[in-house]
């Protein structure tokens, strides 16, 4: 069992979000919010519905994710055209607050790069897209 993928993936996504976390404390802001921001800002406006499957997380746990940055005025939920999605954009205290993170960002970046090496952060990071995309293959029962 200790060479289950889920169980060392959890546990690498638990040190590497705590380190992260510590980086952005001076924003405050944690690692998946700043996630968060950053996808909503790149998007402009983004469905609730869409937000959840780029980030690969469920409705649920997105919206529980958006409800304390709607309380501190970083994003903004509204209905769209269609009355039944909710959609999501960024206000203007939201970019500010995404643009005062990003050096904190990139000193936990520069961190994490400086102790694996460039070469072996970029094979990480295709593996673990591939891991993303296997885990999203449809499995038959």
């Amino acid at each position: 069992m200790l060479n289950c993928t889920c169980f060392n993936l959890r546990k690498a996504a638990r040190a590497v979000t705590q380190l992260y976390d510590g980086f952005l404390r001076p924003v405050n802001l944690r690692a998946t919010q700043l996630s968060l921001l950053t996808v909503v800002e790149r998007a402009g406006r983004i469905s609730i519905t869409r937000l959840a499957e780029v980030a690969v997380m469920d409705r649920t746990t997105i919206t529980r994710n958006l409800e304390p940055l709607e309380r501190e005025g970083l994003v903004r939920i509204e209905p769209g055209a269609d009355a039944r999605v909710r959609e999501v954009s960024l206000t203007r205290a939201g970019r500010d607050r995404l643009a005062a993170a990003l050096p904190h960002w990139e000193r936990a970046q520069a961190h994490v790069t400086g102790r694996l090496g460039a070469g072996r952060t970029q094979r990480f990071l295709s593996d673990l897209s591939a891991a993303i995309a296997a885990a999203q293959t449809e499995v038959a029962p």
